[in-house]
């Protein structure tokens, strides 16, 4: 055999790594070594096989999947800003910025309140962006940048968005499945994990949620919310994604429409993804009173001047309309099967880290 060499052309020279290649099979405080080396270098650590299955993955699941698939249901994609006047989800999770004359205007935690004034025009709707959250969270679910899909639609209930949650959560799984086979085998997933992930999924109510918990030996007390080791016990007794509604409203964002049988819980669910990896989708129906909504503002000690645009969408007629969020990171994480959701974007950031 003869070998022809064609001429060398340098592009570009290049400097040796600055450390050596993460090994993330580590375990324990090496592991967390590991990793923080990894974030720190995440500019030079975009291109080994592992990061480039993920990012492929995460293109098929977050920008193709799951577009293909709301596109198909009839829902029109929308904006929604990024700056607010005021918290969606709480108030103790806002990053304030100062805008201008005009104060404290707050990064967004959701789009959703912005989607429902888009819905009662286009009737079905959805935005897709950048959401934030301040929650001095360490674990390996929570970043405080990541990106949500938030569907809203007119006319729709609770069962209407659990149906729309599990269509859209299977179809994003067996796209991944049939797509990025051989990204899967790189990152060394089981994939008989997620062969099962179709519809229809389980459904339970919180009180049934309450019985499964103290039954496997949790303290949990109704009235309580789940954190990852109830979710991680819950999402154990099943062989996919299970649905938990009606939790009591007491513990629900102030917006969730109360059960008309029991007005203690709200007509809202979460959606739990298998093996440990906690809530990727939590919405339900959103209040339609004009009186019932304000009512819920002063007891959430809300400010209604920066809400007053929201109350007008009642005040001046609404109907009856439902929503969720679903949020990308930790839907391609699980998918993914990696340890750490902050692996699965390309430049994270989390309550100590913002560079680069």
């Amino acid at each position: 055999m003869r070998l022809l060499l064609a001429p060398i052309l340098l592009l570009a020279a290049c400097a040796p790594p600055p450390h050596k290649p993460v090994q993330m099979q580590l375990v324990g405080s090496d592991s967390m070594h590991a990793l923080a080396q990894s974030l720190a270098d995440a500019y030079t650590q975009q291109r080994p096989y592992v990061t480039i299955a993920i990012r492929a993955t995460n293109s098929d699941v977050g920008i193709r999947a799951a577009r293909e698939y709301m596109d198909a249901q009839g829902y029109t994609l929308t904006d929604a800003p990024i700056f607010t006047p005021a918290a969606c989800e709480g108030t103790t999770t806002l990053f304030g910025v100062e805008y201008f004359d005009e104060g404290t205007a707050y990064l967004t935690q959701s789009g959703q309140l912005y989607v429902e004034a888009t819905a009662m025009a286009l009737g079905k709707v959805y935005c897709f962006g950048p959401t934030f959250r301040a929650e001095k969270s360490k674990t390996r679910r929570h970043l405080t940048e990541f990106w949500m899909l938030e569907p809203e639609a007119a006319f729709a209930r609770l069962d209407d968005m659990m149906a729309l949650g599990e269509g859209l959560v299977s179809h994003m799984v067996q796209s991944v499945l049939k797509n990025r086979a051989r990204e899967l085998e790189t990152l060394k997933r089981d994939v008989k994990k997620l062969e099962p992930v179709k519809p229809p999924f389980p459904r339970i109510s919180y009180d049934e949620a309450i019985q499964i918990l103290q039954r496997r030996g949790k303290t949990v007390k109704w009235g309580e919310d789940f954190g990852g080791d109830e979710e991680t016990v819950l999402s154990s007794e099943f062989d996919r994604p299970v649905m938990v509604h009606r939790y009591p409203a007491a513990i629900k964002a102030f917006y969730m429409e109360p059960d008309p049988d029991r007005p203690e819980l709200a007509l809202g669910f979460d959606m739990l993804a298998s093996e440990g990896y906690g809530e990727i989708i939590g919405g339900g129906e959103r209040m339609s009173s004009y009186d019932h909504l304000l009512k819920r503002l002063r007891e959430h000690g809300l400010p209604e001047e920066a809400f007053q645009w929201y109350l007008d969408l009642r005040r001046y007629g609404s109907v009856p309309h439902a929503g969720f969020g679903l949020g990308l990171e930790r839907t391609v994480a699980w998918i993914c099967g990696t340890e750490h959701i902050r692996e699965v974007i390309p430049f994270p950031r989390m309550i100590y880290r913002i560079y680069p």
